[in-house]
């Protein structure tokens, strides 16, 4: 396990190894340089594989060879996109004129200008984990949960490495499945849904209740304007119905009437869920996970995770399982037939004995276009990681999330971006 994310996932991920169906002989190793840190993590997972009971290892080190080494999988749980890297480039974003932004809307997270430079700097992180990977475990899968989400599982498959992420779920937030099943007065476990697109640019492209089909009440919802204007709009433009976060889906576009990309987003957790993730784990590694307070400080920690389960597709993939796994990203490899099988996309993983079954689904021909076309700029950003400037340039041309801006000016602006950041982009410093 690595990345700087790991340690709010973690107590899902032994959970879900050691207690829901999981292999408790496993031999789990995460990656943690902070001294203190390390002592809590060890603390923590040692007395959760005692709860557990049924033998295999759990070791937390400083040493990125010996974490990785033989390792069968790699959960990637990492962002280098730091609050104060994206503020800089925000403010360089910006005009001195006091009546013109300049390219503020362009200060997104994993859309636009800013979106390139985040590929970019994941992208260099991604690789240098590959370069240790290729020497300690060549064959390993990838869990891949770095944003954004697409663009670091193209470096990751690039690379070499069969890879699946899970990013931001289509299933919560305002306009998620479970939202949606509400507004319909259905319970959301009743709700059979499937979204289709890209990572953080899904559709819904079926919801029944049964045999009843509530896709159509969805988008009389959204003519009416009952679902925010956004949808409305893309209803409109495209037949279809955003699933998960709008905000996400406009960061992909050119600028959009009603939305304003956020200008504080938080990257990773807030100091105060931190401070209360550790005194959790803390009565953990100290009372043990059997005792009282223990157990109920486990309870608050795994009330706090976030809603992906990366180990449970770790498990099905790595033991053949049969299973049905919504939102996964991967290779289109056909998928979605109308985008090419190059394109990482994002819908439901269907797995038979291990293996990929899951049928072709169709979208909306209009629907179909932009995608085509987001999903080309992010993997033209994940070419551009490797230091490409010609990939660079292309991306810059051809984003749609640059329409109607003067491109030249652009790219002048991202290679200015890039030398103020030269000292994490180094691909380009020569």
């Amino acid at each position: 396990m690595i990345g700087q994310d790991v340690p709010t996932l973690l107590p899902s991920l032994l959970t879900d190894l050691l207690f829901a169906g999981g292999e408790a002989n496993a031999d789990v190793t995460v990656e943690e340089g902070n001294p203190a840190m390390q002592e809590l993590l060890q603390g923590y997972g040692e007395k959760i594989f005692a709860k557990a009971g049924k033998g295999g290892t759990f070791q937390v080190s400083a040493d990125r060879a010996e974490v990785l080494k033989d390792a069968g999988c790699v959960i990637y749980a990492g962002d280098p996109q730091a609050a104060s890297r994206f503020f800089q480039d925000r403010s360089a974003l910006g005009s001195a004129e006091e009546d013109d932004p300049g390219l503020t809307d362009q200060a997104r997270v994993n859309g636009g200008i800013e979106g390139l430079l985040h590929a970019l700097r994941a992208g260099e992180a991604v690789l240098n984990l590959c370069d240790a990977m290729d020497k300690s475990c060549p064959g390993a899968l990838v869990i891949n949960l770095g944003q954004p989400m697409a663009r670091t599982t193209e470096v990751f498959e690039s690379r070499g490495y069969r890879t699946y992420g899970l990013g931001r779920t289509p299933l919560r937030g305002a306009n998620g499945v479970d939202t949606y099943a509400k507004r319909l007065q259905i319970r959301p476990e009743n709700v059979q849904a499937v979204t289709a697109g890209l990572p953080g640019f899904a559709f819904l492209t079926e919801m029944k209740d049964g045999k009843a089909d509530l896709l159509g009440k969805l988008k009389k919802a959204a003519e009416n304007g009952e679902l925010g204007s956004l949808s409305r709009r893309w209803l409109g433009w495209w037949d279809a119905v955003p699933a998960g976060d709008v905000t996400d889906h406009a960061e992909f576009l050119p600028a959009q009437e009603d939305y304003i990309p956020d200008e504080r987003p938080e990257f990773g957790e807030t100091v105060e869920k931190r401070k209360e993730r550790i005194l959790y784990m803390n009565t953990v590694r100290e009372q043990g996970a059997g005792s009282r307070e223990g157990a109920m400080a486990q309870l608050l920690l795994l009330s706090k995770v976030p809603p992906v389960r990366p180990m449970r597709l770790a498990l099905a993939l790595l033991r053949g399982e049969t299973a049905e796994i919504p939102a996964v990203t991967r290779k289109n490899n056909g998928v979605l037939p109308q985008l090419p099988k190059e394109a990482v996309v994002e819908t439901v993983l269907i797995l038979q004995d291990g293996n990929d079954v899951t049928p072709a689904v169709r979208v909306p021909e209009a629907l179909a276009d932009i995608l085509c076309e987001a999903d080309r700029a992010n993997r033209l950003a994940a070419k551009a990681a490797f230091g490409d400037r010609e990939a660079l340039r292309e991306y810059v041309e051809t984003d749609p999330a640059l329409d109607g801006l003067d491109r030249l000016y652009c790219l002048d602006v991202v290679n200015a971006l890039i030398e103020m950041h030269s000292d994490v982009l180094t691909r380009f410093n020569s």
